[in-house]
């Protein structure tokens, strides 16, 4: 475990993650609150199907959500991230929000990574849901000249939009962080649902128990 936190802490310390010139990258956002095999799963079929060089998981500080939510420390949730995906080369951490810290608004942040990075395309993955409501996303005629939308289909939604999306079928496995929660606060098993890693981080961390 001492060996995660120093790799947290190194990414704390890290402006954002250094990608090679010309790289097709997916950003896949999220609270992560934790990240469960239902992350993993989307993140790996996006890689895969559409042939990305790497997808990064980009947890928030503050999600611009009405209804908030009330993260547990980003240092234990980027500690779950990384024990989750330190053997797939393939994935890595994005730190930009987590290090501007405050309300994490996606144009802000891809605003930033594509002045960093002009030479890379970056694929932005949501959920078939989330699709329906990207017009009340902040900055969006934006946001859509930055960056490729990757819709990801989900059951009951469909797979339309106005704005230009790209859809991906991913095996639908009814996961979520607040599932995992509300488990933990039954002293129910997560076994499976999320990472053994995660599993493991979670009871020696006395996670989510109220």
């Amino acid at each position: 475990m001492s060996n995660v936190m120093n790799h947290v802490e190194t990414l704390m310390q890290t402006k954002t993650i250094q990608h090679k010139p010309g790289k097709r990258i997916g950003i896949l956002g999220g609270t992560f609150n934790p990240i469960h095999n239902g992350h993993l799963i989307i993140a790996e079929q996006v890689l895969d199907q559409l042939g990305l060089d790497k997808v990064c998981f980009m947890p928030d500080a503050n999600p611009p959500h009405v209804d908030k939510k009330f993260a547990i420390d980003a240092k234990d949730r980027v500690a779950m991230i990384s024990g989750s995906i330190r053997d797939n080369p393939k994935f890595a951490i994005e730190m930009t929000e987590i290090i501007r810290g405050g309300v994490s608004y996606s144009y802000d942040t891809m605003k930033q990574l594509t002045q960093q990075h002009p030479e890379n395309h970056y694929y932005f993955i949501i959920g078939g849901d989330m699709v329906n409501y990207l017009h009340k996303w902040y900055r969006i005629d934006d946001l859509v000249e930055m960056v490729s939308f990757v819709g990801v289909k989900r059951d009951g939604y469909t797979p339309v939009s106005k704005y230009p999306v790209i859809w991906v079928d991913v095996p639908y496995i009814d996961i979520s962080s607040s599932l995992i929660r509300s488990k933990i606060r039954q002293h129910q098993s997560i076994k499976y649902l999320v990472p053994s890693s995660v599993e493991r981080y979670i009871k020696e961390n006395h996670l989510y128990e109220k």
